[in-house]
């Protein structure tokens, strides 16, 4: 039987993203760098375009950037296979929501507005009608809280990713033991370690470790699994977390061991960092 749409939900960005910098930009000077280009942006979108790739059917759950941003924003999602049908306007007077994300030496940096909600009304959607969510950020769990009451009560599974805030507040704890696997990288599990978060305070916490890979390990366990990552060249590290979870999720969804969930999502997160752009399409696509 064909299998419901996952369902991704969280902010919509466009991304401005700068590549090749040669250093970032200090106060007082200015910097040049080679490459400029325009794509649709957001943890949620990323991991949602990397599993359509991956042969997932998925919907963005989103609110669309003001005008003159949300049409480009819609070419991409289409062009990426990811449907944009519960996605919706703006409110009147929303800020653009824009990063400017700046790459070089492999990393990256941004520079965010999020502006208004980040979500449109849950209720304009069935939850029924999707297999799992994916969460993009923490932020819009906190945001939003009852997303996990109403997808655990239609029978969802849920991810969620972490992404960065200058300082998260205790509580959240609380969300991310709710949901079925949180996604975080090393430097967020550390700053939630900083407050009393535990590592393993998700049924099942799986951290992003950049080029040295990434480990998951069970509430219960005693042990992580790990699996390296594969060296490559790196052209644009934008959204490579997010790739990740695309790869991650798609074995786990298939309930494929924790290993090969690990190494697939290696090598979606490989694959994303050779093109410019977070979403730009995996190289070589993997059957789901």
């Amino acid at each position: 039987m064909k299998r419901k749409p996952i369902l991704c939900a969280g902010r919509l960005y466009c991304d401005l993203v700068f590549a090749d910098a040669p250093r970032m930009p200090t106060l007082g000077t200015e910097v040049f760098a080679p490459g400029l280009s325009m794509h649709a942006g957001g943890g949620a979108f990323i991991t949602g375009a990397k599993l359509a790739a991956l042969g997932h059917r998925v919907w963005q759950f989103s609110i669309l950037p003001v005008a003159p941003f949300d049409a480009m924003v819609m070419a991409d999602m289409a062009k990426h296979d990811v449907v944009s049908a519960a996605c919706c306007p703006a409110l009147a007077g929303t800020d653009p929501q824009i990063t400017v994300a700046i790459g070089m030496a492999g990393d990256r940096a941004f520079l965010t507005r999020a502006d208004g909600p980040a979500l449109p009304d849950p209720t304009s959607i069935k939850f029924a009608d999707f297999s799992h969510l994916h969460v993009g950020e923490l932020s819009t769990l906190q945001e939003m809280p009852e997303l996990l009451a109403m997808a655990f009560d239609v029978g969802l599974t849920v991810s969620l990713d972490c992404s960065w805030q200058d300082a998260y507040d205790k509580s959240v704890a609380e969300l991310i033991a709710a949901v079925d696997v949180f996604l975080p990288n090393e430097r967020e599990a550390a700053a939630l370690a900083a407050i009393g978060v535990p590592e393993t305070c998700a049924p099942l916490t799986v951290i992003k470790s950049g080029t040295q890979g990434a480990r998951a390990r069970a509430r219960d366990d005693n042990t992580w699994t790990r699996s390296a990552a594969t060296s490559v060249e790196v052209l644009d590290a934008t959204g490579a977390g997010d790739a990740f979870n695309a790869g991650f999720l798609s074995g786990w969804l298939d309930h494929a061991p924790l290993a090969e969930c690990l190494s697939k999502g290696n090598e979606s997160g490989a694959a994303a960092v050779q093109v410019i752009g977070g979403a730009g399409r995996l190289e070589q696509p993997v059957s789901a």
